[in-house]
């Protein structure tokens, strides 16, 4: 590859790392910050997670640089690199969405948590294994009103109408 078509591409493939990480810079702080607790935690985490989009793609762009594709020179060969190039830019965008959905999740966990605590009025976040109580004795309450003088979470088949028996198995 010329020094003219390197420089090219390397320019062009700056350029769009430079441009996705920005809109995931953006985006990813307004969504981190959508609560509104701490917006200065919300905008650290998306610039240490934007430079480590950036690392990996300009790395990946380096990486690319160097490795040979059919057509040399010319434009096939060119667009290759920048075909492949383009791949790896949508696969760590993906991969940084991922990561700043994840994030959020947990915070909003983390917030989900405080409430109830404060709800409470313990002002502790509550241990999650002391729920499982309550959760196991909903699980053993029958999932419909059973009928009359049937016990237990699953309540047995009524009668069979037509005959007034119960159904039959097809035996």
């Amino acid at each position: 590859m010329s020094t003219d078509s390197y420089v090219a591409f390397l320019v062009v493939g700056i350029l769009m790392a430079v441009i996705d990480g920005q809109i995931i810079y953006r985006s990813g702080s307004g969504y981190l910050d959508q609560e509104g607790n701490d917006p200065e935690a919300a905008s650290a985490m998306t610039v240490l997670i934007t430079a480590l989009f950036h690392l990996a793609v300009l790395g990946a762009l380096a990486l690319i640089s160097t490795i040979h594709f059919p057509g040399g020179d010319a434009l096939p060969g060119i667009m290759g690199r920048l075909g492949v190039y383009l791949l790896t830019l949508a696969v760590a965008h993906a991969i940084t969405l991922g990561v700043l959905a994840r994030r959020r999740e947990e915070r909003v966990v983390e917030d989900w948590n405080t409430r109830t605590a404060m709800v409470n009025g313990t002002g502790v976040v509550p241990d999650p294994r002391a729920r499982e109580s309550e959760v196991d004795a909903e699980l053993r309450e029958p999932t419909t009103t059973p009928v009359p003088g049937q016990e237990g979470r699953l309540p047995k088949v009524s009668p069979n109408l037509e005959h007034r028996g119960p159904y039959s198995t097809g035996q």
